[in-house]
């Protein structure tokens, strides 16, 4: 399956790919262990890509200047932003360079590392937070905006208590943007080539992906939740779906990058990004 944005094989291939149940902790605790261990490729492999100071919503490269799913570049002067699972904080150091005050939050230490070495030992325009994106470490009301770009999100096993934690965390009228996996992808094969082209398994079936070592302890986990799921726990979260956006590949873009590539992107859509506002 392996349809994380960026996540391919890697020190894990010898871990053992299979379909079952991981609840809250064991998957929070995989999370951290793969990116702490895979951080230093990703950036090295994929940074130029993401850019230091880009924000982009996944690997068909819509970039948020052109998009604008938080509102007009001009309005996020002065706006307090929590990006959560923020990697290396290239989406934060964007919205920094907008005039907004950004917090970039993720469960890796070692990727917060990465959004260190990427100041150049400057004093950092992005505050830095190590925390788990489902028991946030900020005060009732701190934010008027919240992002993620691939990050948290399709890795939990409970969104809507995140979801929840969000909405606390943001002022009445919050928006709240997140992109994932398009769910539809979880019915195919995760190859770039023809063979990902076919239906294989039920688009149905919610039983996470997990890969695990040899004494069966999770070391990388993801959960499948249906384009329907997904507004449920939106609307359980106590948020307003304003827009549900499926980019198209461009025809810039010739990257194959996992799962991703032109051939599947002008076919089946790769990304589903959620804008929501807070229901007050």
């Amino acid at each position: 399956m392996n349809q994380e944005y960026g996540h391919e094989d890697g020190p894990e291939d010898e871990a053992e790919a299979t379909r079952r149940d991981a609840g809250e902790a064991e998957s929070s605790r995989a999370s951290r262990g793969w990116w702490d261990r895979n951080a230093d490729e990703y950036q090295s492999e994929h940074g130029a890509f993401l850019g230091d100071d880009r924000f982009v919503w996944g690997p068909e490269g819509l970039d948020e200047a052109e998009a604008g799913l938080l509102g007009p570049a001009s309005a996020l002067k002065g706006m307090d932003v929590l990006e959560i699972g923020a990697g290396a904080a290239q989406c934060s150091r964007w919205l920094a360079a907008q005039g907004a005050r950004p917090v970039a939050l993720d469960l890796s230490h070692r990727q917060l590392q990465h959004a260190l070495r990427i100041s150049g030992g400057d004093v950092p325009a992005v505050r830095l937070v190590e925390a788990d994106a489902g028991a946030l470490p900020f005060l009732d009301g701190s934010f008027d905006l919240a992002c993620s770009a691939y990050g948290a999100v399709p890795f939990v096993a409970d969104p809507v208590r995140v979801f929840r934690e969000v909405r606390r965390v943001l002022r009445p009228g919050g928006r709240w943007v997140f992109s994932v996996t398009h769910p539809i992808r979880w019915a195919f094969p995760d190859e770039p080539g023809p063979e990902g082209l076919s239906v294989a398994a039920s688009y149905f079936d919610r039983t996470p992906y997990v890969e695990q070592d040899e004494r069966g302890n999770a070391v990388y986990v993801e959960h499948h939740r249906t384009i329907g799921d997904r507004v449920r726990d939106v609307v359980a979260g106590g948020f307003r779906l304003v827009d549900l956006v499926e980019p198209e590949w461009p025809a810039w873009n010739n990257q194959e990058w996992g799962g991703w590539s032109p051939l599947r992107g002008n076919l089946i859509p790769g990304t589903a990004i959620f804008v929501c506002e807070r229901a007050d």
